[in-house]
């Protein structure tokens, strides 16, 4: 695989908040028009979470929660709301740590990351209200990317988003947590390096890599939930999922 000379990324502003029932494909067609953006061949759409979870009513009103014993515990030892403490417990199918009132579990979906991936930031009535992960991420992306390849006659590919943080790592980055349409590995297994010397285990994580780069533009509180990623020359694949990325139990060193 070789890069384009240049890549481009394209921030999409949406034209409002997205709700729970939306077409969501067609919230984007809208927000690339207006926006000035014409899907071509090759175009990666990256989109955040947030507005998928929120167009799939992936919205938990906390009232309707009833903490358990331990949720309690939790939550007064940290000193967090226990409806929360109760989602997140929900949410999650194994807890990896505990500490300083995060949570680190592993989803449904077999991702490690703080608080099983119930979020509470840019959402209305966030105080009684938060926001789950879409159920199949993988699904999500590929009903999306289906639909826009229906209507505009382009072989794009689509990865859904959201930020994790990193063990050893500050600050947080955007990773892929559902694909569409592209390999989310670009491997060199192999190949030989500028020397000569043949690689044995170098495996890109090419959709994080995307993820991240696409966060560049999209931010957190700029209204740019979607970024189109132009000139980058992927392997296209129609069945890739992404627990591709997810590294099996016995091989994980920190677990």
């Amino acid at each position: 695989m070789q890069l384009k000379q240049e890549i481009r990324v394209l921030p999409v502003r949406v034209l409002r908040d997205v709700r729970p029932g939306d077409k969501l494909y067609s919230l984007i067609l809208r927000s690339l028009v207006h926006n000035k953006i014409i899907l071509e061949d090759g175009d990666i759409v990256v989109i955040a979470q947030k507005i998928v979870s929120k167009a799939e009513g992936q919205i938990v009103r906390l009232s309707s929660l009833i903490p358990s014993s331990f949720a309690i515990q939790l939550a007064k030892q940290y000193k967090k709301d226990p409806r929360t403490t109760e989602l997140v417990l929900r949410q999650s199918k194994n807890i990896v740590k505990i500490s300083n009132g995060v949570i680190i579990s592993e989803t449904k979906h077999g991702f490690i990351c703080a608080n099983a991936g119930v979020d509470q930031s840019n959402i209305m009535n966030s105080e009684e209200t938060a926001l789950l992960l879409p159920d199949d991420p993988d699904a999500s992306a590929k009903k999306i990317m289906l639909m826009l390849k229906e209507k505009t006659n382009r072989e794009i590919a689509v990865i859904i988003t959201d930020s994790f943080g990193r063990p050893f790592r500050n600050g947080q980055t955007n990773v892929a947590i559902g694909i569409a349409g592209i390999n989310p590995i670009m491997s060199y297994v192999g190949k030989k390096d500028m020397y000569g010397k043949k690689l044995k285990v170098t495996e890109i994580a090419v959709v994080d890599e995307l993820a991240s780069t696409a966060e560049l533009v999209m931010g957190k509180s700029k209204g740019i939930p979607i970024a189109v990623i132009r000139g980058f020359d992927f392997i296209r694949s129609e069945n890739a999922l992404i627990n591709g990325l997810i590294r099996e139990r016995e091989k994980d060193l920190f677990r």
